[in-house]
C-alpha cells in the first residue's frame, strides 16, 4: 500500500471521531515506517478535528508506528496502551497529551458501537 492511499483510509478513520467537548487544543504527529512510510498530523482546535498530511512542528506528541498497527488502533482493534506495552507504537513528548488521543478513540468505538446498536433495532 502507498502512503497516499493509507493517508486516505487514516484520514477517514479519524474523521469519524466527535471532538465537539474537547476545549483543549491538541496536537499529534503520526510517522509512519515500513509499508505506506509517511508523516501527517491530527488536530483538535476549537471542537474540530483536522488531519493533513504534513509534519506539525508545534505538536503535543509524535506517535510512531508502522501502518497496520494505527489502522488497528483506529478500528477500535489494538488499545494505543497495550500497543506500547508491547512496543508497537513508540510515544515522544507530552504523555498526558498523549493519553487523550486513547479518550478520542475510544469516544469514535463507542460512537460507532452506538450506531450498529440503532441498526439492530
Amino acid at each position: 500500500m502507498k502512503y497516499a492511499e493509507f493517508f486516505s483510509m487514516i484520514k477517514g478513520q479519524f474523521m469519524g471521531a466527535d471532538v465537539s467537548d474537547v476545549t483543549e487544543h491538541l496536537a499529534y504527529q503520526f510517522n509512519i515506517i515500513g509499508e505506506a512510510e509517511g508523516i501527517f498530523y491530527v488536530e483538535v482546535k476549537n471542537g474540530e478535528l483536522f488531519v493533513e498530511p504534513y509534519e506539525y512542528f508545534d505538536r503535543d506528541a509524535i506517535f510512531i508506528c508502522d501502518a497496520d498497527t494505527l489502522m488497528k488502533i483506529a478500528d477500535g482493534k489494538l488499545d494505543p496502551i497495550l500497543a506500547v506495552t508491547l512496543q508497537k507504537l513508540r510515544v515522544e513528548g507530552n504523555i498526558d497529551k498523549a493519553l487523550k488521543f486513547k479518550e478520542l478513540v475510544e469516544k469514535k468505538k463507542n460512537k460507532k458501537k452506538e450506531k450498529e446498536e440503532k441498526k439492530k433495532k
